[in-house]
């Protein structure tokens, strides 16, 4: 039987199997907050806006029935991506850097959502059926494995956890991986984009394995053979080949994520130089480069001179115009800064990168009732984005506004499984409320929660 034609049933669904897809969901929940107290994810909000669009895009095209999916960006310069059950897909910042076009990205991002769709954590419990159900700290445990490790990781982890035989463990594993490979594959062919760039992907992958001691993280935990290639060029030779524009904001959000990782920026100063000439990116992403390094090397009129062009050539640019602003504000121009915030926001009143960095230059021109009043909003557009509730803390501190302080840090502790030191600030806020009956009932109630998470994490 080819790998087109495998056909695994659907296990685990609410009325049979091992996991249910509702507690496939709170499973995934509790381990979201487990992970983001372990592992660094991006505070660049174009990074962040741009990965969940583009995945949000990509599961209207899949087959996921459940399109509740909570998007991790992680601080990490290396090769990865993963998926957990219950809707979570994280890619770490490294994966912009390798991935040369949209394409490519979103290759291993529709790979990722076909994991789970086809609820391949689910079908693994399954194969232990008749072994003792692992209790949910172990399953907890795994699935922090397979998200700092890779998908099959965590699975080999559950495997040894119930000594099985790894060569089994394998099998099936290269089983799913080909599945993943076909349906993602349809998924990047509904949403339009280009069927080749998978198998592009694939070979630069295996290209990158030669050339380091250690393969990237993806093919430590995502067998990549050349058989594997080979089915996936196949898949692709049924569709024409076209041509498909380059995305210009991929390779800006691209040129974002090389950047967090470059500690020598003199060196990023004179590759940007060099790039304008037109080698690896397009004039203006090279240019928007940069721009960006000599902010970081804060010489601010140098980047206001280089971004000058950018501006005449295209002012509704968000990436361009919001980097305009910053650097008014870096230059202590805060009235000017302010202006072209509030300009913005009145065309795009809720983009995340515009939000964000509008706060921050509040707070440092110490505008603290209008920053504090912009987060708060913002914070029930994005309840569980654990940024929006730190800056929240920060800019109540700063107003002295020592309830809502305490309420903040509360939700950003609890949103990264920190819940000792989130029921401590619940405590402090509660202490402030002795009077209010009402907002007594509020924060009691979230104890209540908190104290939950808490004590089924130690299940």
């Amino acid at each position: 039987m080819s790998a087109d034609e495998l056909l695994i049933p659907e296990l685990g669904d609410a009325s049979s199997g091992i996991i249910s897809p509702r507690q496939e969901y709170e499973l995934g929940q509790k381990w979201l907050r487990m992970y983001r107290a372990r592992v660094p994810t991006t505070k660049d909000p174009f990074l962040q806006i741009y990965t969940e669009n583009l995945i949000r895009r990509l599961a209207t095209y899949s087959e996921l029935r459940d399109k509740r999916l909570d998007i991790l960006v992680v601080d990490n310069p290396t090769l990865n991506a993963f998926a957990v059950p219950g809707g979570i897909v994280g890619v770490h910042t490294g994966l912009f850097t390798h991935a040369e076009t949209e394409d490519q990205f979103s290759s291993v991002l529709a790979h990722e959502l076909a994991h789970l769709s086809q609820r391949h954590y689910a079908r693994t419990l399954e194969q232990q059926k008749n072994n003792a159900i692992p209790n949910m700290a172990a399953l907890l445990a795994s699935i922090l494995i397979a998200a700092t490790a890779g998908g099959d990781a965590g699975m080999a982890a559950i495997y040894a956890s119930q000594s099985m035989a790894l060569d089994q463990q394998l099998r099936f594993s290269r089983q799913m991986e080909q599945e993943a490979d076909r349906i993602g594959m349809e998924t990047m062919v509904k949403s339009g984009n280009n069927p080749y760039a998978m198998s592009e992907m694939f070979e630069s992958m295996l290209r990158a394995s030669r050339f380091y001691r250690r393969p990237p993280e993806f093919l430590l935990t995502h067998p990549l053979t050349e058989s594997r290639v080979a089915d996936t060029q196949q898949r692709a030779l049924k569709f024409d080949k076209k041509y498909y524009a380059p995305s210009q904001d991929y390779q800006l959000v691209k040129i974002r994520a090389e950047l967090l990782h470059e500690a020598n920026v003199n060196f990023a100063i004179r590759k940007y130089e060099t790039e304008i000439e037109g080698h690896k990116y397009d004039k203006d992403s090279a240019r928007y480069g940069l721009v960006l390094a000599y902010s970081k090397a804060r010489r601010f009129e140098d980047a206001q001179k280089a971004l000058a062009p950018l501006l005449k050539q295209a002012p509704d640019n968000l990436y361009y115009a919001i980097e305009q602003a910053q650097i008014d504000a870096e230059l202590e121009h805060y009235d000017i800064a302010k202006k072209r915030f509030q300009e913005l926001l009145t065309s795009y009143p809720n983009y995340h990168p515009l939000v964000i960095r509008y706060a921050e230059t509040l707070m440092q021109a110490g505008d603290y009732k209008a920053c504090a009043a912009l987060l708060k909003e913002h914070s029930k557009r994005r309840p569980t984005d654990d940024y929006v509730w730190y800056l929240l803390a920060e800019v109540n501190g700063l107003v002295g506004n020592i309830f809502e302080v305490h309420t903040a840090r509360a939700e950003y502790f609890s949103l990264n499984g920190l819940y000792d030191k989130a029921i401590i600030q619940l405590k402090n806020a509660l202490r402030l409320v002795e009077k209010d009956q009402q907002m007594q009932a509020v924060i009691e109630q979230k104890l209540k929660e908190v104290r939950r998470l808490r004590e089924e994490t130690k299940m």
